[in-house]
């Protein structure tokens, strides 16, 4: 046990997205006196978001973060803690676990909830670095104002892509979609408007199409991109393949901004030893199924929720209600917890002989 423990308590969220806030309001109601560690990513993805239309409650819609810090208040109104700061591991050795934060204050606690959410892909390409936030970004909406009346490059085939191609026909001349197969992954009402703007001339499909290389410099942004289309999709691959490079077309592409849409990367690092089991992506392995118990890890004491462990449905709504049944799947295990330390403490009557 560390000498330097700031504070105990019953229990730690890691995490204040909608996952965490609403483990962090249930688990308050319930008295298990939470503790909310913000991350470095503070409110989530849906920070990130200016209309949310799909939450329940809302007809008109509400911004992300607005709902985020709707559920903030509510949740600190039942008495959670929010402490601004970076998790850097979870110790269960032993109980209650350590948890320390990257500038080195250790908290315990005797239960963890992880909400930590999934961070923006990447490309690992060239100029990509040099030029995130000069031109390429991971967010339309938080970023799309500001390359009003440019052509906008968005890279993905899923919901996001889809999503953030309509958003910035707000701003953009004309907004492409480069996707690497000739099939998108969206659900259909988002391939519906999608082609809805097609049709109107707003936005352009590139598919079968992948970006190489992004030009520019931070003093002038984004200036083009080196793309790659081969007729059969995924050109990247036939691009490095001897027999195929020569059907791959490669040429340059004038854009003032790419926005990637590619998918999330989960956070878990921080519990890297804990014993909790991840899949090959990096989602934390809870214990689903039917009845109680369903966001319990291997880990007796650690639960998940949200986008840590959902890599599939990744909905507001289905992270606020895994949220709540990580809450109160804890307030199950402190129960317990209390119950046998209790017991452990009732001195037993001696027999007579």
């Amino acid at each position: 046990m560390s000498e330097d423990v700031v504070e105990h308590r019953k229990l730690i969220i890691a995490g204040t997205g909608i996952a965490g806030l609403s483990a962090g309001i249930y688990a308050a109601r319930a008295n298990n006196e939470p503790l909310l560690i913000e991350g470095d990513e503070p409110g989530g993805q849906l920070t990130l978001t200016t209309d949310v239309e799909n939450y329940p409650g809302f007809p008109d819609g509400i911004s992300g973060p607005d709902l985020i810090n709707r559920m903030k208040q509510q949740a600190r109104k039942f008495g959670a803690d929010v402490k601004n700061g970076i998790i850097e591991s979870v110790d269960a050795d032993d109980r209650p676990f350590e948890v320390e934060l990257t500038n080195g204050d250790v908290y315990t606690a005797d239960a963890v909830i992880a909400a930590s959410g999934a961070s923006a892909r990447t490309l690992g390409i060239p100029g990509e670095d040099e030029l995130m936030g000069y031109g390429l970004s991971t967010c339309a909406t938080c970023d799309g104002a500001f390359f009003r009346d440019e052509d906008m490059l968005v890279i993905g085939g899923g919901d996001a892509a889809m999503e953030e191609a309509n958003f910035l026909t707000k701003f953009a001349d004309t907004v492409y979609v480069a996707h690497r197969r000739e099939e998108f992954r969206a659900e259909d009402i988002w391939v519906d408007r999608t082609m809805e703007k097609v049709d109107e001339g707003e936005i352009e499909l590139l598919l079968n199409t992948e970006v190489t290389e992004l030009h520019g410099s931070p003093e002038e942004g984004i200036t083009s991109v080196t793309l790659v289309q081969h007729p059969d999709g995924h050109p990247t691959e036939k691009l490095d393949d001897p027999t195929t490079a020569d059907e791959v077309d490669e040429f340059e592409f004038e854009v003032g901004a790419v926005f990637y849409a590619i998918g999330h990367t989960p956070n878990t690092g921080y519990l890297e030893g804990t014993g909790a089991e991840f899949d090959d992506e990096g989602y934390l392995l809870t214990e689903g199924g039917r009845g109680g118990g369903q966001t319990k890890t291997g880990v007796p004491g650690l639960f998940g929720a949200g986008d840590v462990v959902d890599f599939h449905y990744q909905q507001a709504v289905t992270a606020a209600g895994m949220g709540v049944e990580a809450a109160l799947d804890a307030d199950e295990y402190l129960t317990e917890l209390e119950r046998v330390r209790k017991a452990d403490a009732t001195p037993t009557a001696s027999s007579d002989d």
